[in-house]
């Protein structure tokens, strides 16, 4: 009959355990020192206060924008706005307007 080899006997018995050990280093590894893991926690931190700043920005944005639009809106338009922007388009002015170039 075929005998087994102590070799493989010995792989048959540590053959489980060491892949569980392999398994839980991997896992461990990730869990303190991966991208998501407990020694990153301060630099998502700065992350997400950095990205909430540039939420509250571009929200700040979006609400001029909005206002802006409503000035524009056609059942009653701001009559400075749509003045403004018809002379800036056009390219005139007031013979009372003082013209300042900026360059």
């Amino acid at each position: 009959m075929s005998r087994i080899s102590p070799f493989r006997s010995i792989l048959r018995r540590a053959g489980f355990p060491a892949l569980a050990l392999i398994a839980m280093a991997f896992f461990g590894y990730y869990a303190v020192l991966g991208p998501n893991g407990a020694l990153a926690h301060p630099e998502v931190r700065q992350q997400l206060e950095a990205r909430q700043a540039e939420y509250a920005q571009l929200d700040r944005q979006r609400a001029e924008l909005k206002n802006r639009v409503d000035l524009l809106d056609p059942k009653g338009a701001d009559p400075d706005l749509v003045d403004e922007l018809a002379r800036k388009k056009l390219n005139v002015a007031r013979p009372d307007e003082i013209i300042v170039p900026l360059d």
